[in-house]
């Protein structure tokens, strides 16, 4: 699955490709009629039809299946927040299962469809390509406000997003994915110092510019894998602490395309460590709850579950979110006391309004029915997160 196009994107890369690319079939003036009459003609045609389609056909499957004709790509080191939730889900299987809290909550909000088009965080919609706040509103500058796929899970502000730890006025070598390659300049942004993570990405929380830009750079592999990609070196920002994001912008000079994407960093001696992805995800919620699933009941096809959140700390908890692997065949029919959100083979439940508020110790429930064959089985994991 590494590096592989879902079969699910096909479409959309199809119809981006005819876009940018021109099929164009000219018409010949009749040929005469040959020698042996309009019989001889007819085979004539219909060998020439034969020829023809077999051609069409070939030059339509060359498009479909020619990815990197439409430009696509994202960072890699700093990995961008769409990458490196594909990195955390990856499983054995091919299936892509996000372990990490704030990559479940993205999908839980848009789909797994991001996960299998990380590198598509485009817009094409502005009247000059690397476009900024008159293209992309506050709050869409992480999903870059696509209208290619459904990215807006990946613009919620969460703690827990998967970090690369880097220093401060360090030079680092930049990594951008190039699933298809393209001229264009690439900018990379860095929040303010006092910028606030508890919102949605704005454009003034952005230095006003970027503390790094390369036109046209070196880049190494064939396009269309993980393992192709832009570089060039960029010295950091200096006088930085803590948590802050590198946004960036590839704008192409032969398009009104643009990329953007969010990638979560954080300033503490690092050298390019990632934490936040695989099986073992630290999770630092400013608040933590509990979570535990207990089958209240079952029948041939179905049963039903309960939820039990809990408060352990001391202070008092606002809001939470549970969430967990269903097995495969499993699909839930109803729910009540939250607000239920699937994608493939991931549940979520967020508080509702009457129980969304857990002063120290407390304790609320939810309960849903589902579908399936077989003895009900826990969950192989479940998570609970505030807020």
């Amino acid at each position: 699955m590494r590096g592989s196009i879902h079969p699910r994107s096909i479409p959309e890369i199809f119809s981006f490709t005819l876009r940018d690319s021109a099929l164009t079939l000219n018409s010949t003036n009749p040929p005469a009629i040959p020698r042996g009459g309009l019989g001889t003609l007819r085979q004539r045609r219909r060998s020439l039809r034969s020829t023809l389609i077999a051609t069409l056909c070939a030059l339509a499957a060359t498009v479909l299946f020619a990815a990197p004709a439409s430009a696509h790509g994202a960072m890699e080191t700093a990995g961008s927040r769409t990458f490196l939730c594909y990195e955390d889900a990856l499983t054995s299987t091919g299936q892509l299962v996000p372990q990490n809290p704030a990559c479940q909550a993205a999908v839980a909000e848009s789909g797994t469809t991001p996960l299998y088009n990380w590198f598509a965080v485009g817009n094409r919609s502005g009247a000059t390509s690397g476009e900024t706040s008159q293209l992309i509103p506050d709050g869409s500058l992480c999903s870059g406000d696509s209208n290619y796929y459904d990215f807006s899970g990946f613009d919620q502000a969460n703690a827990n997003w998967p970090k690369t730890h880097l220093t401060s006025g360090a030079t680092i070598q930049i990594k951008y994915d190039k699933w298809a390659a393209h001229p264009g300049t690439f900018s990379l942004y860095i929040t303010k110092p006092t910028w606030d993570s508890t919102q949605p990405l704005t454009w003034e929380d952005l230095e006003p510019v970027p503390f790094s830009t390369a036109t046209n750079p070196a880049s190494v592999g064939d396009p269309g894998s993980i393992d192709s990609y832009y570089y060039w070196n960029a010295t950091l920002p200096a006088g930085y602490t803590g948590y802050q994001i590198i946004y960036s912008i590839w704008a192409r000079s032969d398009s009104t395309e643009t990329f953007y994407g969010c990638s979560d960093v954080l300033f503490d001696g690092g050298t390019g460590q990632v934490t936040g992805i695989g099986d073992t995800v630290p999770v630092t919620n400013p608040v933590p709850c509990n979570a535990t699933y207990s089958i209240t009941s079952s029948w041939p096809g179905g049963f039903q579950a309960a939820v039990t959140v809990t408060n352990p700390t001391t202070a008092t908890m606002y809001n939470w979110t549970v969430g967990w692997v269903m097995p495969d065949g499993e699909t839930i029919n109803s729910a009540w006391n939250g607000t239920l959100s699937q994608a493939g083979s991931l549940a979520s439940v967020a508080a509702a309004s009457w129980n969304n508020v857990l002063a120290a110790g407390a304790s609320t429930s939810f309960g849903f029915t589902a579908d399936y064959t077989g003895t009900p089985a826990q969950p192989s994991s479940i998570s609970c997160q505030s807020p």
